[in-house]
Order: C-alpha cells, then structure tokens, then sequence
C-alpha cells in the first residue's frame, strides 16, 4: 500500500450526542498539535443535554484541520466523514466535498434508524453515495468484540466504537498509536477495566486498517513550518482564562472571577476555579446580577475583578455595567457571544451582541470594546482588557464567541517575564495642595485615582448618583453633569492614543476592495483572501480588535478604497457604525446561520464581486 502526503486535511467526526464524538476529535487534534501541524477546530453540538436517540436533532459533531502550512479557519468542506448512524450521515453529508470518504458504522443503518431521519432506503448499499468513496465498517461489532475479554455489558462495550473509529483514522493518516495510549491510562488510570477495554477498541480499529484491503492509501501530513517556540492546544475560553490570570499577575494584583454558569462561557469558570493556588479566586453566584456585582466590588477592594457570561447575561448585567462607568472603576466584562436572540440557540456561534455592548446602558454610558480575532489570540485580548481598565478606569467589555471560544489552534505559550508591565496606580496619598483626597482629580489620561478601601487619609464616597467633578461629592448642577458626561466620553476616546494603527494586509498594493471584519471573521476573510488573491485578483483585508474606540487612522483607510466589504455573523452591525460615523458606503456581508462564515462560500460571492468593479 502506497503512503501519499498531502498538504492538508479536513475530517469531522460526527455522531448522537452520546457517541463521544466531542473526545475522539479533541483526541485527534492532541495528536495533530503534537506532531507540530497546524490546526483549527470546529465543535459543533446540540443545546439539549440529551437530545432524542438517532435523531438530527441529537447529532454533534467535531471538525478539524490540520495542515503542513498556516492555516486560518477549521475548513468548510470535509475530505474525511466518519459517521456513527444515518442522522449524521444526513446531517452532513451535504458539506463533503465531491468524491470524499465516508467512512459509516454499518451497525446503526438499521430499518428503524433510517426511518427516523427519513432514508427511504439504506444509503450505504443503494447507490446513493457512489460519488464518494465510502466504506461500511461495522465500528460497534468491532468494538464489542475488542472487550470481550473486560465483562463489559454489550451497550457499555459499544460505546468503545468511537475508540475504533479513532484507531482507523489514526492508521489512515499515519499517526502514533503513543500519545492516544498515554491518554487512555490518564484518563482511565484508575480504572483498569475501562481503560483496557477502550486501548484494545482503539487498537482494534488501528488494526483494522493494517489488515483490511479497503483503503487504497494512507496519508502523511508534514509539519507546519511555525516559529520556533513551545506550543500547546488551546481552546479560545482556556486562552482567555490565562489571559485574564497573566493580566492580573502583570499588574501585581488577586484576580476575582464573578460568574454565572452560561453556555458558552462556562469553560471560563471551570478553568479558573483549578487555579486557586495562583492567586485566584472565582466565586459561582446565584444569578448573573450577583456575578457582576461581586466582581465590582472585588474591584472596588483593589483586585482585578472580571464576570463572564454570554448574550443573555450581558442583558443582565447592563445596570452594574452603568455602575461601574458612573463610579469609573475597572471592570472586565468578557461576552462569549451565541446566537440569539433570547435562549436562541445556547451552543451555536454568533457576533449579534456588538450593538449590546457598544450602546446596552441608559444614559451616556461610554465603555471601550474589544474583540478577538482567534482561540489564541483570547490571551492577548484579556491583557490588553486588563491594560486599558486599569489605566483609564473604566469597565471593558471582551468579546468573543461560542466558535473562538470551544475552538482550538496551536498556541505559542508566550514569555511572561517580557509581557509590558501594567502598574495599577493606586492611590497612596492626599492629592490636594489642601491635604485632602479628591476621587474624581484626572490624570493625562482622564483618569481617577484609586484608592484601596482602609487606606489612611482617602476615605471617599462612592455611589451611582452624579459626582461633581473633583470631590466626587452627590452633584445635581446641570453644568456639571454635561462636564462629567464629556469628560467620561472623552477619557474612552483618548484610550485610541494607546492602541496601535489599523494595519492593511495588500501584497499586491493596488487592491481598491477592502475586505474588513472583527473578532472570529478574521479566519475566513484571511482564508478567502488568499484564495482568491491565488486567482490572480487584488484584494485588501484589514480586522479591528477595537471596537471602541476605533484606531485613530479608521476613516483615513476606509476613505482609500472604492469599495469597502464588512463580512459578520450579524446583520451588518460593524458595517452600521463605519456608514454613521465614517460616511463611507460600507457593504455588509451577512451571515447569520450559527456557524462561521464558509471561505468557499464568501470565496465565490467576493469573485462576483471583484468582477464586476468598475474602473475607477
């Protein structure tokens, strides 16, 4: 049998919601990761905790790229199905590319499964598929008949065929067998039983495909050329939660996590709460207003107090967030969006919650935004939070997404020691030529002192009514509000003086598309430009992780192009705010499906559009 390499791949693995398809694709990407591929993944799971059995409802699903070279996006089309019954094959089959490989668990095509999901007959011998290439394994026989030897009932020893399906692929695409053994014995170290019984399914399927004359070839994937580093697998939630740790040790402070369990943010709460040795503390309120509420108070007591939630709790917290701007107090507020609106559809992605974060306060309520653009890049965006809350005195609202954050990438853990320190400037003193304290004298940033609560000599009030400028005494002058309105809108403001320019991605320098996103949108813009820049055609991309403000050379880059695209998982929100505040006709580019924007499907849609420019 013939070893052929090929630059890259992309397989999903997909089955019921209890067929460990969620374990055996994580599985797989630990591999990829230490094999020094590059990689993006794609989860992809019901909101019910147990949808019904068969059904396409209950079918999850997990998808990964892994490719010799930097890739951008978890791919859109799968070369590789594995499917463990008729609802994932007809859930999914309509994204496998033409002559893909199908690989079924022949076991569950029985009459009843099929008529479940509508299968007038069984698609694995009717011809149906014949344009793919498919192979009907009988994954649960294999599996049950690989821990016979355990006393396993037959339904706890089938439930080792995804084991077996992991084994193939793993021999298909000329993996080590090591690192998943090393796995199975942590997981299952103490228990023998389970442990054996699910290293023998996996061999079982590895086998399987030494001895089966079925496959015609086996695959190498080439490492990818990364800098030179130590990497890891990071999922966006598990890069946020050492963000926020490495922003709070950066800036010498505790950190305080407020949270409510929410999907998607909950893996926030679960990483941090294994770090309590580390100068962290997370606290599992009874609501999302109680989450908040600590964290600001956490912050008022001199530590780095962040809350976690997801669209519905941000509704929730809108009032503390006011607070926390009236009483100009760092806070941070991470958004891990899903798509809406109300419970919407808890464990699919979205970016909806931007018009929510930027104006979902009463009043002139001012908070910079922050968005990130990749699992990996969730680090970077929680200390750059951190930087600016601390700096300016102000609540900061991260967002990402339920993609970013239950997807991974290699991450290159960074250097702490050469991270920019972050000095939280407490107040140690009276800062009036009086000996008194004044709460509310501005710095050159526009921002307050702070002064840890106990401090001798700066007691001061603090409250949600309007403070007069200075003293921070309760103030109802007409004047002063209108003065400590601007002066809170112009401290957000002067934040973009910190921020670096918006930088413009043109190899060609002649592109006039411009091609602009945020947050998640940066894979497939970054995906698609490539494709069709190898078609010869010129296109510009640019992405903005501040939201609010805007870097200060926006307009003067917007205003270069003849035609500025907006591609987002919204209705065109980001391409709103360029029109109004920039009066360029900014085209939104929407997709609002629960997943992320498809490159092939944008590839073919910025083809049109790059045809049919005028001349300038």
């Amino acid at each position: 049998m013939s070893t052929s390499h090929v630059d890259r791949v992309v397989i999903r693995f997909a089955g019921d919601s209890g067929d460990g398809m969620q374990l055996t694709g994580d599985r797989f990407t630990a591999d990829a990761a230490a094999l020094g591929n590059d990689f993006a993944t794609l989860p992809n799971f019901p909101a019910e905790i147990r949808a019904p059995q068969g059904t396409i409802a209950g079918v999850s699903s997990f998808q990964l790229h892994f490719a010799g070279d930097d890739i951008r996006t978890p791919g859109d089309r799968p070369d590789v199905l594995v499917v463990m019954n008729p609802a994932s094959l007809r859930a999914n089959l309509p994204d496998l590319r033409a002559g893909g490989l199908v690989i079924a668990d022949s076991h569950e095509f029985t009459a009843r499964n099929l008529k479940k999901v509508g299968y007038p007959s069984n698609p694995l011998d009717d011809g149906s598929l014949d344009g793919y290439e498919l192979h009907a394994i009988d994954l649960t026989g294999l599996a049950v008949a690989a821990t016979g030897d355990f006393g396993l009932g037959r339904k706890e020893a089938s439930r080792a065929k995804n084991m077996v399906a992991l084994g193939l692929l793993t021999w298909l695409y000329s993996r080590p067998l090591e690192p998943t053994e090393t796995f199975l014995e942590r997981k299952f170290g103490d228990r023998p039983v389970l442990r054996d019984a699910n290293r023998a399914a996996f061999l079982a399927g590895h086998h399987y495909g030494e001895t089966t004359e079925d496959f015609t070839a086996r695959y190498e994937v080439n490492p990818a050329a990364l800098p030179a580093g130590t990497y890891r697998q990071v999922t966006g939630n598990r890069a946020l939660a050492y963000g926020l740790m490495a922003g709070a040790a950066t800036a010498g402070l505790p950190l305080f996590l407020g949270a409510y369990p929410i999907t998607p943010a909950s893996d926030v709460l679960h990483e941090l709460a294994r770090t309590k040795d580390h100068g962290v503390m997370t606290f599992q309120a009874e609501d999302e207003i109680a989450a908040i509420g600590a964290a600001l108070g956490a912050s008022y007591a001199g530590q780095l107090g962040v809350t976690t939630t997801s669209g519905p709790g941000m509704a929730l917290k809108s009032e503390f967030i006011s607070l926390a701007v009236m009483l100009e107090q760092p806070l941070v507020v991470c958004d891990i969006q899903r798509a809406g609106p109300s419970t919407g559809m808890p464990t699919k992605t979205e970016q909806a919650d931007l018009f929510q974060s930027l104006f979902g306060r009463h009043g002139e309520a001012p908070v910079p935004v922050l968005a990130a653009q990749s699992p990996g890049d969730c680090f970077d965006i929680a200390i750059e939070a951190t930087r600016i809350a601390l700096t300016y005195r102000t609540p900061v609202i991260v967002l990402s997404d339920g993609y970013l954050g239950n997807g991974s990438e290699p991450w290159q853990v960074p250097d702490l020691a050469a991270l920019p320190p972050i000095d939280p400037g407490f107040a140690t003193e009276p800062n009036a030529e009086n000996g008194t304290f004044l709460p509310y004298l501005r710095d050159d940033n526009l921002a307050r002192p702070l002064a840890v609560p106990g401090t001798p000599g700066l007691e001061h009030r603090l409250g949600g009514i309007e403070k007069a400028d200075g003293t921070g005494d309760v103030s109802y002058d007409p004047d002063n509000h209108e003065t400590m309105v601007k002066l809170r809108q112009a401290k957000i403001d002067g934040i973009a003086q910190s921020i670096p320019d918006l930088v413009v991605d043109d190899p060609s320098g002649e592109a006039d598309v411009l091609v602009i996103g945020w947050g998640s949108t940066w894979g497939p813009i970054g995906a698609t430009a490539r494709r069709v820049r190898r078609r010869g055609r010129r296109v510009a991309t640019a992405h903005l992780r501040h939201l609010n403000p805007f870097p200060a050379n926006l307009g003067e880059v917007l205003r270069r192009y003849r035609r500025v695209i907006v591609p987002e998982m919204n209705l065109g929100q980001l391409a709103f705010l360029l029109r109004g505040r920039y009066l360029v006709d900014a085209e939104s580019y929407s997709r609002v499906r629960g997943l992320p924007i498809s490159p092939s499907e944008f590839e073919a849609d910025l083809l049109t559009i790059l045809d049919s420019q005028e001349p300038r």
